[in-house]
């Protein structure tokens, strides 16, 4: 599994290049929103700990889309006028203080999926709203030491999951892992603008990664594990297709 984890994620960084470098920063956040990196960490999470562990994470997991998206608005807000580094220190003290906020809120399925469908509009409305024009052209000079520093968080990531509680393994399971190598990569190459477009990108692929939890927390419970997966993943990709309409030509 650990294997596993560390070819699939800096793969899937590799195709979110591709799609960046040929059809625009905007529809490779969209493709992020798979549960690319915090599908396995669950999976993983319910093999050591099982169904009921593996279904408070599942559910937290939803309410911590709120935590990347306040990642999301602060990067993109802070890169207009900063270099990465400070760019990033802020976006992540913004996840950092609202993860805390989430563990010391006791909260039921109905209030997380409002928690993180409010994060999700107050980000439509929020979110800068760059000219096509200002946006530079890809370049994938420094693909591989991107795919690298994924899969140096993502065995991180999924060695933290694995030794916290059901609240905050759910939280670092939507950690902003491919945010943070994604957003850091464009801003250097292609500007601010393009950091912008990506993260408003990732909105719609909210959609099937909420998704996927929410049939997690309710199938765990009812059927055998594997097969609840399989089923989120189905229904994940399923919403993922739906919302794609929704991007601009």
């Amino acid at each position: 599994m650990l294997l596993l984890k560390l070819t699939l994620v800096p793969a899937f960084l590799y195709l979110l290049a591709q799609v960046a470098r040929y059809y625009g920063p905007q529809r490779a956040g969209w493709m992020a929103g798979l549960p690319v990196v915090a599908g396995p960490i669950l999976w993983l999470l319910l093999q050591e700990h099982g169904a009921d562990f593996a279904t408070h994470a599942a559910m937290q997991a939803i309410a911590a889309i709120a935590a990347s998206e306040l990642f999301n608005l602060v990067y993109a807000r802070c890169a207009a006028r900063s270099g990465w580094p400070l760019t990033l220190t802020a976006a992540l003290g913004g996840w950092l203080l609202a993860a805390m906020l989430l563990q010391a809120l006791t909260l039921s399925l109905p209030s997380v999926l409002a928690v993180a469908g409010l994060a999700v509009l107050i980000n439509s409305r929020c979110l800068p709203r760059p000219a096509a024009k200002d946006v530079r052209a890809a370049a994938n000079e420094t693909l591989w030491l991107r795919m690298l520093a994924a899969a140096v968080l993502t065995l991180l990531a999924s060695l933290a999951a694995s030794r916290l509680g059901a609240r905050w393994s759910g939280v670092v399971a939507v950690f902003p892992l491919l945010a943070v190598v994604m957003a850091v990569s464009t801003q250097r190459m292609q500007g601010a603008a393009a950091v912008q477009v990506l993260l408003r990108g990732m909105l719609l692929g909210r959609l099937g990664f909420a998704g996927f939890c929410l049939t997690l927390v309710l199938l765990l419970p009812r059927l055998e594990g594997n097969l609840a997966f399989l089923l989120a993943a189905l229904i994940s990709i399923g919403l993922q297709l739906q919302s794609r309409r929704l991007l601009p030509a």
